[in-house]
């Protein structure tokens, strides 16, 4: 939680970390009672009122933002009827009961998007529940996002915003309204509109807080809750990308490329953009689900690092980084493919990695994964520029990762472009704060308030031999790599 002003300064920031981030009950399963995230916002609000108290007169409203595709199931009084089930759970459903007329299995077939909307069914979590858990599923009459039910926790009401009504719901993304017609998406994820959290246009009030949320953290009265958006959407913000020659790179657990346009347009073919945590944009968004969490798993299963230890995982961190920069663009030879988890685009695939010699070293495959998921996001943004019809021109970037100068020199290498960080890590936080101020009337436009609390503090520029490296290695090995092992992944699932 942040305390933030007009020109972009914390005069607070108070962090908890989840214990456990989620429970396993079965391989692939990532589970947490929602509960417990909110009694989490209150126990940081109440700390943040101790260190930073003195501010708290001030505060004009409040915004949320939340993880995406992370859903709730309620009963009729508010209850959740099973442990929220996180976005970056395996699970699947069988997808038997999502409803597919003919005619539109026979478009998909045609157009080859039937596995990506076989995968899209069977990731539902709604369908997972009706197959799974039928007994409550008939006890179920509310169904949305983690962002949903805090929002109705702080302040009794059930709605949301359509920016953080991401994932698998019935919303017509370029409309941020629900589908309510039999449209191919709806008919996959067979949500009653009835059960569904009320919307509510980015920059409206949601609600007030109530006076329970009020005793329990010592905010002021009647402070009014904001419509935002997700975090990824509130990253992109909070870093200023706000045109779509400006793309927002965040190296988090999940790694995404995105970037800001006034006019829709599909992310990838069939698959869509997201609403922007302001009114009017939405947010072309390329997601890697296993990005930077690949350097974690990495460390503790092949170099046998106890990772658990935050200070002596710093150690090794800066070390392999160091490390990193004695090896030349491309990691002599060696390519990874970072699909340990498969998206929508690429239902099929699987994580890969080619070209290895006796002479590759762990700092080799530790650079492999930054260039690979480097690649993957570049080839994503080079989708963007096709849709758009103009090129990127600057890269801002936040996620843990971009806390690494090298890092960020081997980013801007690579997409050959300047890479920039902002005055601070937690970029969602602060874009939370830039969409509170504008839906406070505080800024008379989105380009004022970027101007007012967004200030760049470093930028890399590229070496441009080793982007003519990163080049070849781009275009006549990683761009090739999936159509050439495609037919292997099909068999070997």
């Amino acid at each position: 939680v942040g305390l933030v002003n007009k020109s972009g300064e914390f005069k607070g920031i108070v962090k908890k970390r989840y214990e456990p981030p989620y429970f396993t009950d079965h391989k692939g399963e990532a589970e947490q009672d929602p509960d417990y995230y909110y009694a989490c916002i209150v126990d940081v609000i109440k700390r943040l009122k101790k260190e930073s108290g003195a501010f708290f007169p001030n505060i004009i409203g409040m915004t949320l933002d939340t993880v995406r595709d992370t859903s709730v199931i309620l009963d009729e009084n508010f209850k959740p009827l099973h442990r929220t089930i996180l976005w970056l759970d395996q699970r699947l459903a069988s997808g038997s009961l999502a409803h597919r007329p003919k005619l539109h299995s026979l478009i998909f077939n045609l157009v080859g998007m039937m596995p990506t909307m076989r995968l899209n069914a069977r990731k539902s979590i709604c369908l997972w529940y009706q197959e799974n858990l039928p007994d409550i599923w008939k006890k179920t009459r509310h169904y949305g996002n983690i962002s949903s039910y805090l929002t109705y926790k702080m302040t009794g009401e059930w709605k949301d915003s359509p920016a953080s009504i991401i994932g698998h719901y019935p919303l017509d993304f370029k409309k941020g309204k629900y589908l309510t017609s039999h449209r191919a998406l709806k008919n996959l994820y067979d949500i009653p509109i009835s059960y569904l959290p009320e919307l509510v246009p980015q920059g409206e009030i949601l609600g007030h807080i109530s006076d329970e949320f009020k005793n329990a953290t010592g905010l002021p009265s009647n402070l009014p809750l904001y419509s935002c958006g997700s975090d990824k959407a509130c990253e992109s913000l909070g870093v200023g990308a706000l045109d779509s020659r400006i793309a927002a790179l965040s190296y988090g657990t999940a790694s995404t490329v995105e970037v800001t346009t006034k006019k829709y347009y599909e992310s990838q073919p069939f698959l869509p953009s997201y609403p922007f945590c302001i009114y009017g944009y939405h947010n072309m968004d390329i997601q890697i689900y296993r990005g930077y969490w690949m350097i974690n798993w990495f460390l503790q299963y092949f170099c046998h690092f106890d990772i658990s230890n935050n200070e002596e995982f710093v150690k090794i961190i800066k070390e392999f980084n160091k490390k990193m920069l004695t090896i030349p663009p491309g990691s002599n030879g060696l390519i990874l493919q970072p699909y340990w988890q498969p998206g929508l685009a690429r239902p099929l695939a699987k994580g890969a990695v080619i070209g290895f010699t006796d002479t590759h070293t762990s700092a080799h495959f530790y650079r492999a994964i930054i260039e690979g998921v480097g690649y993957a996001l570049r080839e994503g943004m080079e989708y963007f520029q096709h849709k758009n019809g103009h090129r990127v021109e600057e890269i801002m970037i936040s996620g843990g990762g971009s806390q690494s100068d090298e890092i960020c020199q081997v980013t801007s290498d690579l997409f050959g472009l300047p890479v920039s960080r902002v005055q601070t890590f937690e970029t969602s936080l602060l874009g939370a704060g830039i969409a509170g101020f504008l839906a406070a009337k505080e800024f008379a436009s989105p380009e004022e308030a970027i101007k007012a609390m967004v200030h760049k503090s470093k930028t890399f520029t590229p070496n441009m031999e080793d982007h003519k490296a990163y080049n070849k290695i781009f275009y006549r090995g990683y761009k090739k790599m999936y159509s050439k092992l495609s037919r292997i992944y099909k068999d070997i699932r």
